[in-house]
């Protein structure tokens, strides 16, 4: 049973993406990485230039870890408290996947981040630090999107048994329409997709979430020809 209606319909006209864990060390082949992470950066990429070309907020979430298993979720404070070396605060495998930002050289502020503040990329591009797997829990992330007026998320990123999934329902839970971009996610399976549609998330290809932002923005460039003085 699907429960897609008024209330849940995706408003492109108040969408924020959300780009989770996509960091160095969940890449594939490495000691922490997902299977199907790197395939789905090409996808990740063009949704960040068609968000950004439309000026849409976009927030990375993170993962950072103490080396001393400190801040760590309990299970695997264990291995890294043995000297597992996941996303370590400072370390390059904690960073940003460079092709995913708006300025290649940019790096967290581990700092800012673990205290609980927002790190500015972009005027409408900032990243997160999630202590646990929902980007909601103990963050800043629903004051940001409120502050921003959105109502839609647009979910992308890696994995889905985990930070994603406790994400959207989260978000579920604050009232967020609620978009799962099933091509630029590691990790999703058949069975969870059916499951993220019977509370009312839509299930999306890229393409498609592109392909409603350019129409929205072209549909503006037509209502501004149409006012006087219009071009």
């Amino acid at each position: 049973m699907s429960f897609m209606d008024h209330y849940t319909v995706p408003d492109f006209t108040a969408v924020a993406l959300i780009v989770i864990d996509m960091q160095r060390d969940f890449l594939d082949g490495l000691p922490a990485g997902v299977a199907g992470t790197v395939a789905v950066v090409p996808r990740i990429v063009r949704l960040l230039q068609a968000f950004r070309a439309a000026e849409c907020p976009i927030v990375h979430i993170v993962r950072i870890y103490l080396a001393d298993g400190s801040n760590v979720d309990l299970c695997h404070r264990a291995a890294v408290e043995r000297g597992a070396g996941w996303t370590l605060a400072g370390s390059p495998g904690c960073e940003i996947v460079p092709e995913l930002l708006p300025d290649r050289f940019s790096r967290l502020e581990v700092e800012r981040l673990l205290a609980g503040q927002v790190q500015y990329l972009w005027p409408r591009e900032v990243v997160i630090y999630q202590p646990r797997w929902g980007a909601f829990y103990r963050t800043p992330l629903e004051d940001y999107l409120r502050r921003a007026h959105v109502s839609t998320l647009a979910i992308c990123g890696c994995n889905f048994p985990y930070a994603l999934r406790a994400t959207l329902y989260e978000a579920s839970e604050r009232d967020f329409r609620l978009v799962l971009v099933e091509d630029a996610v590691s990790g999703l399976y058949e069975q969870g997709k059916q499951e993220l549609q019977t509370i009312g998330v839509s299930i999306m290809r890229s393409a498609e979430v592109v392909a409603e932002l350019q129409r929205l923005k072209a549909d503006a460039r037509e209502v501004a020809g149409d006012k006087p003085g219009g071009e």
